[in-house]
């Protein structure tokens, strides 16, 4: 009976490649053989060969034994968390079909009683998560403002007030409810924003997942690509330096991040909204009662999908590791068991690379770093602005300085090292991405000072756009073909994401103050909601459709035009899965969290 077996050498031909290339080779032997048999074999086939020099690297015995669902512990609990959540979705979504049809009965009764008479009650339907502020009534305050968090939308901040006349239900049945699957699709379709809402972020959000997508799609495509040459000739196009050059899509979520939590929460303070907590509390009880309500909707919020796919990751990646004829991208089979509770404590960045799992979700540890620390200022900065501003001047000044004598120490040069050079010194830690998020606290606080009410003159808006343009252009194609010397690389290492920062604030700010033009248009686009709620579940799938599409392969990928199509395909597939998870994890989250903050009554749809 045969097996599979994959032995990885090092060729070192000059006359078929000017640099050694390590090859993975394919066998098919008695499925007896052991590692050091396929060795012997390996070695006896170097000695052979008169004209290449191979160099054996590696003897990966192929599957012997299908990997065993059932005894892995992770899959057990991922299965139970699934038919947990199912059986809540269809029992949320069937309670609101019973609800809705006989609320439909009960209005087309009083619809016939009151045909006659000129004052009859009007009957209307409601989506229960969908609710729009009353313009006429003040909003009824919240604890815990539902868009104060790192990518899903923040409209719906206000729940219309109820009249006496309409049926409430319980908190009971208001949880059950938040799993339905038409109220909470609702929601995410919805083509409509809050008036709390800077609708171009939403356009921003979208565009720069796309990007991510697109970056992460060629990065594992070119790792296990047959034509290596041919990734080599592409880099040096120019053109793909907008690929090169994607680590700027994770500034703008920085940006967006820090913009939302600052915007929003100053106007929920000016409404009032945060003070009905704290009454009668003294200043420091109250903070710290601000900051722990903040923080726990935050946790919860991101925690529950976030938990759920690091499972999913888990047993993926284990499968993958008995079935597929490729290396793992990393190891994530035996890290995410190990080292999951880092991932929960969103402390994994302060740990080495190597023992990460989920790398991507380094974004989340520092995201939830920099809004601990924001929300600090934030409620300080509600009675000491100055104190506040001293301190996020100082934050970004620290953090400059240090990622220029970490970048300078390192010979970190970027227009030339892999972008994902010195990971564990530069590209994930917090002390060096902090910048884009304290400048969109900044511009939060503006807009929420001004109001949206901002004026410039014509040549202002000229050389605003004008600037915004000069700096993107040349912070993504303007190293092309550049030597930079150590001093500078450094100096540019620490400032760039804070300039494609600065280029963000600008078209915020523009586009929330009628400034904006067709960019705003594009930007706010309704078709572009949907999409764009469900940014942080397409963010924690997508990478995951990549590695399984290319490890589930016979054969090397093969880079060139298909490439595109590629992309393309896997970005539809990760937002068709991102749209399920928002639906049975996230959305059900958010609508409960706002069910028991609140504890206000729902409409029946």
């Amino acid at each position: 009976m045969p097996s599979f077996y994959i032995v990885k050498v090092r060729l070192n031909d000059t006359e078929i490649a000017p640099n050694p290339r390590v090859i993975s080779v394919a066998a098919c032997l008695p499925f007896e053989c052991t590692q050091k048999d396929i060795s012997t074999i390996a070695m006896h086939a170097e000695v052979a060969s008169e004209t290449r020099a191979l160099e054996i690297l590696e003897v990966k015995i192929g599957l012997k034994e299908p990997y065993d669902f059932w005894n892995d512990f992770v899959f057990q609990l991922v299965l139970a968390a699934t038919i947990f959540v199912a059986f809540l979705v269809i029992l949320g979504t069937s309670y609101d079909l019973f609800l809705a049809q006989r609320y439909a009965k009960k209005c087309k009764a009083t619809s016939n009683t009151n045909s006659e008479s000129s004052s009859g009650i009007g009957c209307t339907t409601y989506d229960l998560s969908n609710a729009s502020p009353d313009k006429k009534n003040s909003a009824i305050g919240i604890s815990i403002p539902t868009g104060v968090n790192n990518n899903n939308s923040d409209e719906h901040l206000a729940i219309e007030q109820l009249s006496d006349a309409e049926d409430k239900m319980s908190i009971f049945e208001e949880l059950i409810l938040s799993f339905s699957v038409i109220s909470n699709w609702r929601t995410i379709s919805d083509k409509s924003v809050g008036g709390d809402t800077i609708s171009c972020i939403h356009g921003m959000r979208a565009l720069s997942m796309l990007w991510i997508i697109l970056g992460h799609t060629c990065i594992i495509l070119a790792k296990y690509a047959d034509n290596m040459d041919y990734r080599r000739y592409v880099e040096t196009i120019f053109a793909f330096q907008f690929i090169a050059n994607g680590a700027y899509s994770v500034d703008t979520f920085f940006f967006i991040s820090g913009f939302l939590v600052s915007f929003i929460y100053f106007r929920s303070n000016a409404k009032g909204k945060l003070e009905k907590l704290s009454k009668g509390l003294n200043e420091f009880s109250a903070g710290t009662l601000h900051f722990f309500g903040l923080l726990a909707y935050r946790f919860v919020r991101l925690t529950v999908p976030y938990l759920y796919m690091l499972g999913v990751v888990a047993v993926v990646m284990r499968y993958l590791q008995h079935e597929s004829v490729f290396d793992m991208p990393a190891n994530d089979a035996e890290n995410c068991p190990k080292y999951w509770w880092r991932n929960i404590f969103y402390i994994n960045t302060l740990f080495p690379v190597k023992d990460m799992c989920m790398l991507w979700s380094w974004y989340l540890a520092n995201d939830t770093q920099f809004y601990i620390i924001g929300a600090i200022i934030l409620i300080v900065a509600v009675k000491h602005f100055k104190i506040a501003a001293g301190t996020v001047f100082i934050f970004l000044c620290s953090a400059w300085a240090t990622t220029t004598y970490i970048a300078f120490s390192n010979g970190h040069m970027p227009h030339s090292d892999d972008p994902f050079a010195l990971f564990d010194k530069i590209y994930d830690k917090p002390w060096t991405r902090l910048g884009p998020y304290f400048i969109g606290m900044a511009v939060g606080w503006i807009l929420f000072k001004t109001n949206c009410q901002i004026k410039f003159t014509r040549m202002q808006v000229y050389a605003g756009w004008t600037a915004t343009g000069a700096i993107m252009f040349g912070l993504v194609f303007g190293l092309y073909n550049v030597e930079l010397s150590p001093l500078v690389a450094a100096f540019y290492s620490s400032f760039s994401h804070s300039l494609w920062a600065l280029a963000h604030a600008w078209i915020t700010i523009a586009c929330s103050t009628g400034y904006g033009g067709v960019i705003d248009n594009m930007l706010s686009a309704p078709i572009i909601y949907p999409f764009s709620r469900v940014t942080y579940c397409a963010y924690l799938v997508h990478p995951m459709v990549i590695r399984y599409f290319t490890l589930t392969s016979d054969i090397p990928m093969h880079l060139g035009s298909g490439t595109i199509i590629t992309f393309f395909g896997q970005a539809i597939i990760s937002y068709l899965l991102a749209f399920a998870l928002s639906l049975a994890f996230e959305a059900p989250v958010v609508t409960a969290l706002r069910i028991l903050s609140t504890r206000q009554k729902h409409r029946v749809s």
